[in-house]
Order: C-alpha cells, then sequence, then structure tokens
C-alpha cells in the first residue's frame, strides 16, 4: 500500500522529469534541490532501478523513467483534479494571480473584460507581466501566462482562450501610395517591412504563409526590427513599412481606413491564444477563477 511519502517521491520525480532540471523542480515544489535528489534516489532505490540519467549538465529520464511517467501522469491528474474540485467548491477566490503574457493577448483578451472581472471577483488581484519573449513561467514563479498555442511547453496544462487565428500583412495609405502593393510573398523582397525580434536569441521572426505547396516562410528587411507587437502596429500606421500580426490585432484599424491588408489568400491560420500553467501543483482558487472567467468570456461559454 502506498503511503504519504512513497506519493511524495513519485511527485518529486514527475516534477524532474517534466522540467529536466532538480533546480527548477526544486523550486516548484518549494524544497531544497539536495533533498530532492535525496527523494528521487530514495524512490530508485526502492524500486530497484535507474529511472533519470544525471550529468554535470543535464538530467534525463531512463526508458524505464518514460514509461513510469507514462503510467503515473493520468493518475496523478485525476487525483489532483478531484482536490481542486473540493477546493473550489468551498474556498472563494482571493490572493493575486502573476500573469505573464504578450502584449497583444493582454490588448485582445484580458483588457476589454477586466472590469467585468475585478467586479466579478472583488478580491483576487492581478499581477501582469507583458512580455513578447518565451518567459520560462515556472523558473521566475509565475502563476500562469498567456501564449499562442504552438508555443507552449509540453508539460503545462493549456487551457483554450480563443479560437485560431490567421495572420495579416499590413501597410499604411501612405506606404502604397509610394510602393505598389505586393501581389505575392516573394515580392516582399522589394518592401520595408517592420519585423519582430525575439528578446534573447535576437533573431528575426520569420513571415509565415501558405500556399499551394504547403506553409512556407519568408525572410524579411526594413528599418526596423522591434521586440514589441504595438509598436510593430504603430509603425505601420505611421507609414514605415509593412507590418505581419494577427488579424485580430489589426481588424480594427483595418476597418477604418488605417491600413490596408494585402497577400491575404497567402496567410495561414494558425492556433489561437492558450491561457497555460504548470501542471504539478494544485491550482489555487484564484487562478482558477480566472481561468473559468476567461474561458466563458473569450469562447461564448
Amino acid at each position: 500500500m502506498m503511503d504519504g511519502g512513497h506519493y511524495a517521491e513519485l511527485t518529486a520525480f514527475m516534477a524532474v522529469y517534466e522540467t529536466r532540471s532538480f533546480r527548477t523542480a526544486a523550486l516548484r515544489l518549494g524544497v531544497t534541490p539536495s533533498a530532492l535528489s535525496r527523494t528521487v534516489r530514495r524512490l530508485e532505490t526502492r524500486l530497484g532501478v535507474r529511472l533519470l540519467n544525471r550529468t554535470t549538465r543535464s538530467v534525463g529520464p531512463t526508458e524505464t523513467g518514460t514509461v513510469l511517467y507514462g503510467r503515473l501522469l493520468p493518475a496523478v491528474a485525476g487525483l489532483e483534479g478531484a482536490v481542486d474540485d473540493a477546493v473550489s467548491m468551498q474556498a472563494e477566490a482571493a490572493g493575486t494571480v502573476r500573469l505573464n503574457l504578450p502584449r497583444i493577448a493582454a490588448e485582445l483578451i484580458l483588457m476589454p473584460r477586466l472590469l467585468h472581472f475585478t467586479e466579478e471577483y472583488p478580491r483576487v488581484w492581478l499581477d501582469l507581466v507583458i512580455d513578447d519573449g518565451l518567459t520560462d513561467i515556472v523558473s521566475e514563479v509565475f502563476d500562469a501566462g498567456i501564449r499562442i498555442g504552438e508555443r507552449l511547453a509540453q508539460d503545462m496544462v493549456a487551457v483554450r482562450l480563443t479560437d485560431p487565428y490567421r495572420i495579416a500583412v499590413v501597410g499604411s495609405p501612405a506606404y502604397f501610395a509610394r510602393h505598389a502593393p505586393p501581389e505575392t510573398p516573394y515580392e516582399l523582397s522589394a518592401h520595408a517591412c517592420i519585423n519582430y525580434k525575439w528578446p534573447v536569441t535576437n533573431h528575426l521572426s520569420r513571415w509565415p504563409f501558405d500556399g499551394e505547396a504547403g506553409p512556407f516562410e519568408v525572410e524579411v528587411s526594413g528599418p526596423i526590427a522591434v521586440n514589441d507587437t504595438g509598436l510593430i502596429r504603430d509603425a505601420a500606421i505611421a507609414g514605415l513599412g509593412l507590418a505581419c500580426l494577427p488579424e485580430a490585432a489589426v481588424e480594427s484599424h483595418v476597418a477604418t481606413g488605417q491600413l490596408v491588408r494585402v497577400l491575404e489568400e497567402w496567410c495561414k491560420p494558425f492556433p489561437g491564444f492558450y491561457l497555460y500553467h504548470p501542471s504539478r501543483h494544485q491550482t489555487p482558487p484564484a487562478l482558477r477563477a480566472l481561468i473559468t472567467f476567461l474561458q466563458t468570456s473569450t469562447r461564448g461559454g
């Protein structure tokens, strides 16, 4: 029969498996890395098998460890879900939710609904960090993040907030008065393009398209590269060049004539926004309230 100590050993192993790091897993569980290492070794000794391969630089699962994790995941998720449901029925939503999200998600998803949320949950405080990069929310101690679905880590619980979007390539009327609109993505090399620059790697984004032969990407260049999507949109409105942004971020500006959309038949859909949070801890009532509110308000539930 499994006791509480055995359960703690298994959850410790799962945290290291998911993060591939004793330091990050220890931060998630609120213990020291050395204590976590001893717990995992105790589990391996009790089972008589090695579950993790360790070097001075990396941690990775053995074949046995991968099999064990696959069997544990649905069982532990079921237990935690039952506990979460029981807690949420009794606990009042209160406290601070520290949330990491890109500017576009803040503009499109959160800010239009913020007043309603604060009225419905007056004891929940939101600590918002606008971040267009790919910050590790576990190591930076965030409760949750919002990102496009294709950029989520696999070990996260992901909750869909929006349907898929399409990209939109746009420019101002003043820009198109000076330059003929491109008819294919391959003509973008002759245009000034305002590009997104990833803050950690300094890499420039490639613009994604979809053609008869399938999806492809185009490298673009221009007078400005910036890591803020709001500034990219503003620069396009000012006539500095073309921008590639989610259609929802520019649709109002297209409707008023500030921006003109081009290459629409080439623009591919991409996964919508998801709220995500670490999968191996009990969801606090305040975070659960935010998740439920956003799911309902963004998807018509």
